[in-house]
This record gives C-alpha cells, sequence and structure tokens, in this order.
C-alpha cells in the first residue's frame, strides 16, 4: 500500500517539475519579448483581423566582422586560383598590363598584385587545378 502512495507521489512530483520547466520557458520567452518590444514596436493587422505586435529591428552599429572575414579570405582564396591556374610569368603579365590602363584598372592591379598569402595558398591549389 505504501509503495502504491509512493509511486503516486513520485508521478506528482514528476508532473510539477514539468510544469516548472514549461513555466520558465514561457517566462524567458516573456523576458525577451519585453526587451525586445522595449526598443519600440510596430504593429499590423492581418488579413483575418488578429493585430500582430513585433519589434521594431535597430541598425546594427557593428559592421559584420565575420562576415568581412569570409570575404576577404574568399578574395584571396579567388586571387591563390587565379595565380595558380595561369601561372606566376602570365599572372604578373596580366596584372602589369592592368596597370597601365585607367585609373580603376590601375586599382585593380593594386589590389590583385601577388602577395605571399596569395602565393602560399596558390602552392596549395595547384596541385588541383592541374
Amino acid at each position: 500500500m505504501t509503495e502504491a502512495v509512493g509511486a503516486c507521489f513520485e508521478d506528482i512530483e514528476a508532473a510539477m517539475v514539468d510544469a516548472q520547466i514549461q513555466f520558465n520557458k514561457r517566462l524567458t520567452s516573456l523576458h525577451r519579448k519585453h526587451k525586445a518590444m522595449a526598443n519600440g514596436y510596430t504593429t499590423h493587422l492581418r488579413g483575418d483581423g488578429l493585430i500582430v505586435v513585433k519589434p521594431r529591428m535597430r541598425a546594427r552599429r557593428n559592421p559584420p566582422v565575420r562576415g568581412l572575414v569570409y570575404l576577404a579570405l574568399g578574395f584571396f582564396v579567388f586571387k591563390g586560383f587565379m595565380f595558380a591556374s595561369l601561372g606566376d610569368i602570365t599572372y604578373n603579365e596580366r596584372v602589369a598590363k592592368m596597370g597601365n590602363g585607367t585609373s580603376v584598372e590601375q586599382a585593380g592591379a593594386w589590389v590583385m598584385q601577388a602577395d605571399p598569402l596569395t602565393q602560399f595558398l596558390a602552392g596549395y591549389i595547384e596541385p588541383l587545378t592541374k
């Protein structure tokens, strides 16, 4: 008899713990929404007549550093691929030819010149291009 009563209390205790976990999740969600709404919000009327409130998006103050790093890395990999596929002499000739052009072409030649990182990456890419 006492075992049945103990099992019943364990079930009730487990249900109460589950309810407390769900309550804490809802409370955390409400705090997050409240913090987002503190910066302003907009309201929209949906087609079914329900008014939906959404937080106003703030402009980012910091540039997306990770994206800029990936962009720079991709650019150097591109340069390395071009250097490896064209070869040292041909690549440098084409960059020199660009350097004799307009100011935009001269800027492109300065950016595309073979630097140590490009040559290093080309050493790894060259076996893949042959």
